[in-house]
């Protein structure tokens, strides 16, 4: 793996000031490390971003600082960038001694394809994203594959045990965590409760129509057909005459 490097020089502008770096096409910066004295340092932006890049925050990188000899270890420790325009604003470095031990939080990537995920309704479901480790600087993998094809069968699943790292990086998690696991996806359909039909309202013109029709004649409600009076009011006429 080819060694990551950046250059650096001491910074004088400070505070609120450091925009005119940014202008001027350069990050301000801070070095810190293990009985060491924050230094105020600025570093090229365009250096600097391919830099980021490539190195993001698990890369040991070769930090020269204009006037020193050295070459200085050092991890990025912060990025701070603008919420809205995602500017670089201010990188942080943290300086570690080759030979002494460091823990670090080491992203998992998974990597192949699960035939478990071939059936239908499958899940990769996730567990830890992250590995706390415990090494020296220089083995301190940028990132942890974990082989996601083993997985044949369904609920079968990868822990921390399953890991397989090198011999002198130390794991600090338990081993029975969850890293990934094929789960089935389980739909719950609600049935459907029966709405109460609603009584059919008649329209107001038919309304008044029943209403009509519903209405008898006098003769009607007295049982006598109106046209059987007309009849015997003729009979007693005819006599009359």
């Amino acid at each position: 793996m080819p060694e990551m490097k950046i250059n650096a020089a001491r910074r004088e502008v400070l505070g609120k000031k450091v925009k005119q770096l940014r202008r001027q096409g350069l990050t301000p910066a801070h070095l810190f490390g293990h009985e060491l004295e924050s230094q105020a340092l600025q570093c090229n932006t365009a250096d600097l971003l391919k830099m980021l890049v490539r190195a993001g925050t698990t890369r040991l990188v070769s930090l020269k600082v204009e006037g020193d000899k050295e070459l200085k270890s050092v991890f990025v420790r912060e990025i701070q960038r603008d919420v809205l325009s995602r500017q670089l604003l201010h990188v942080d470095f943290y300086q570690v001694r080759k030979g002494e031990k460091m823990q670090m939080d080491i992203p998992i990537v998974l990597v192949g394809e699960a035939p478990a995920m071939r059936g239908k309704g499958r899940l990769l479901s996730r567990g830890i994203s992250e590995l706390k480790i415990e090494c020296l600087p220089d083995k301190v993998p940028p990132q942890i594959e974990v082989d996601i094809s083993v997985l044949q069968e369904l609920e079968q699943g990868l822990y921390v045990k399953d890991i397989i790292l090198d011999p002198e990086i130390t794991v600090h998690a338990d081993p029975q965590q969850l890293v990934v696991k094929v789960t089935e996806v389980i739909i719950k359909v609600e049935e459907e409760k029966p709405v109460a039909a609603e009584a059919e309202v008649p329209a107001e013109g038919e309304v008044e129509a029943e209403e009509g029709a519903a209405k008898p004649s006098a003769e009607a409600a007295a049982g006598k057909p109106e046209r059987a009076e007309k009849t015997e009011k003729a009979e007693k006429a005819e006599k009359k005459e």
